[in-house]
Order: structure tokens, then C-alpha cells, then sequence
């Protein structure tokens, strides 16, 4: 199984120059919460949309009590459950029904015309109704909530490194302009916080993965390299002829992977808003699984259209 982990901070790297643009997103404290929202999509008055952040909650972990917003083993479901009651007043929402879904980093897409009892199998959800809220639960992983404010159309997406890899962003897209007629150059998104390039070390061999899916793969990462380069270094330091033993990490941005899709979808890059948070580096605002391991506490991306 390909590895992921995280990277010492202390590493150095050459860095190319990244040309995304990413920013500082305002953050609005509400009933002790602090809620992080995009300025582009606030102007929308019929949208509700909001990421969750660590601090506040009820959730005891670690000497400190959080928001923690999904179901885990070190906490109990009444603690989740009054997160999310208290998540759902702060964005102004109480009532409205929470959509979520048992996510499996796949590229499973559902529409969704009602609440279900039970939630679905899937990493993104899409809807034109009202009263409704898609919920994303994470904690690396990259978030990313998509608005059609014309068609008013709404989706919320999951992407780890496999469904980015599967393109469930680009797929998401597509089962809008199938099921709305949503045309990309409408679409507005929000890529949430998660761990950062700075951070999320993954193996050549998901490097090689994205390299046969993607031509503009290199651009992902810090160095780009499969393990299979020949090291002409060896040749200067008379070592025997062939390979170096093969470097096993690499760094990935998955926010600039899924950047990149939400442009060749058709979206215009003015309207693609992408947080500056990595999940890694400020453990004091966010969760980060790969820092915290199984005691971390979930993040949530809601989006939903005012009843």
C-alpha cells in the first residue's frame, strides 16, 4: 500500500516558486467558534457555507476542550452531536438537516434530493434544493465546496490523495452540468484548509501514480522523482554503475493537484479561493491526523442554500 506520513519540518527542500494564490480567510467567532468563511461567497445571501476550526467545542482532548465534528473512538457520539448543534447555530443554520456521508476516499457522487436516514457511501454530494446542508469531515485532506450562483447549485467534496487522483473534483463538476446544467465558467470554489505541501510526504509510488494520470504532475510536488532516476553521482564518487538506492518520499501539495483540475474543468482561476492553513502547521487552530494520529478530531465544510 503506497505510504503516507508527515514530514519533519526541519527538512529542506528546493522549492519552486508557487504561483497559487492562496489567502488569509476572515474569521468570524460566534458562540466561542471560530468559523472561517470566504469573503466571495459570503456575498451570496442565499448561501450558508463555513469550515469548522479546532478551538471551542465540548469535546475534552488533551487537557483542552474542541470542536470536534466527527464520530471517533476517544470521543462520545452526545459530544459530536452537541459540536454539530452548536456548529449549526453559529453559521445560522440550527435546524437546517446536516448531510454527511461515511467517506472511503473513493470518487462516489451523490445527488441528493432529501436527507437520508443514514449517510450515504461517498466523498462529495451535490444538490440544487433548499434547506439542506452538505457536510465534508476532515483532518489533511483537502475540502472543497463548489457554488453555481446562477443555477444556484451547490457540492461539497472530499479529496485525499486517491479521489484526487480519481479526479472526483473534475467528476463532481460534471454531474452538475449533467443533473443542473451547470456551466464550469459559473462555479466559484472554496478550497478549505489541509495539509500543506510544506507537510504531507507521500511515496514515489503515488508520485509515479499522479505522473500517469497527469502531465502536469511534476508541478505537485517538491521534487519530482519516482525512485527510478539513475544518479550520475555515483559515476563521480566511483561508485558502481546503475541506480541509487531509490528515495522513498516526496512532498505533495494536493491543494495545487486539485487547483489544477478545477481549471481544466473550465473554472476561471479569479474563481477558484484557496485557504493559506495547512492542518500541520497550526495544530493550534485545526486538526491534523497525520500530528495527532487516532486522537484526532474531525474538521467540517458545510455548504447549503438558505430554506
Amino acid at each position: 500500500m503506497p505510504s503516507t506520513k508527515l514530514r519533519p519540518p526541519n527538512r529542506s527542500a528546493r522549492r519552486r516558486q508557487d504561483p497559487v494564490s492562496r489567502a488569509s480567510w476572515p474569521t468570524r467567532s460566534s458562540l466561542g467558534l471560530s468559523i472561517l468563511q470566504v469573503p466571495a461567497l459570503s456575498e451570496l445571501p442565499w448561501l450558508i457555507h463555513a469550515f469548522s476550526t479546532r478551538p471551542g467545542g465540548v469535546s475534552p482532548l488533551a487537557h483542552e476542550k474542541v470542536l470536534n465534528l466527527g464520530f471517533t473512538d476517544w470521543d462520545s457520539r452526545e459530544n459530536v452531536q452537541e459540536n454539530r448543534r452548536h456548529f449549526q447555530i453559529a453559521v445560522a443554520a440550527p435546524n437546517v438537516p446536516l448531510v454527511t456521508l461515511k467517506q472511503f476516499h473513493s470518487d462516489v457522487i451523490h445527488v441528493v434530493d432529501d436527507a437520508p436516514a443514514d449517510p450515504c457511501r461517498g466523498d462529495a454530494s451535490t444538490t440544487n434544493r433548499s434547506n439542506l446542508l452538505l457536510a465534508i469531515q476532515t483532518a489533511d485532506c483537502v475540502p472543497i465546496l463548489l457554488v453555481d450562483a446562477k443555477k444556484r447549485t451547490i457540492a461539497a467534496i472530499h479529496a485525499g490523495w486517491r479521489g484526487t487522483l480519481s479526479r472526483i473534483a473534475a467528476k463532481t463538476i460534471g454531474r452538475m452540468r449533467m443533473h443542473f446544467g451547470t456551466k464550469p465558467v459559473d462555479l466559484l470554489a472554496a478550497v478549505g484548509p489541509a495539509i500543506g505541501g510544506c507537510c504531507y510526504e507521500v511515496g514515489t509510488e503515488v508520485a509515479s501514480q499522479f505522473l500517469s494520470q497527469f502531465p502536469d504532475a511534476p508541478d505537485y510536488f517538491d521534487e519530482f522523482r519516482t525512485g527510478d532516476e539513475p544518479n550520475p553521482i555515483q559515476w563521480l564518487n566511483m561508485m558502481p554503475p546503475g541506480h541509487q538506492p531509490p528515495p522513498t518520499s516526496v512532498l505533495l501539495d494536493l491543494r495545487r493537484a486539485n487547483r489544477s483540475q478545477l481549471l481544466a474543468a473550465g473554472l476561471r482561476p479569479q474563481n477558484i479561493h484557496i485557504s493559506d492553513l495547512c492542518t500541520a502547521c497550526r495544530p493550534d487552530l485545526l486538526f491534523c491526523y497525520r500530528k495527532e494520529g487516532p486522537t484526532s478530531g474531525r474538521l467540517m465544510s458545510l455548504i447549503g442554500i438558505r430554506p
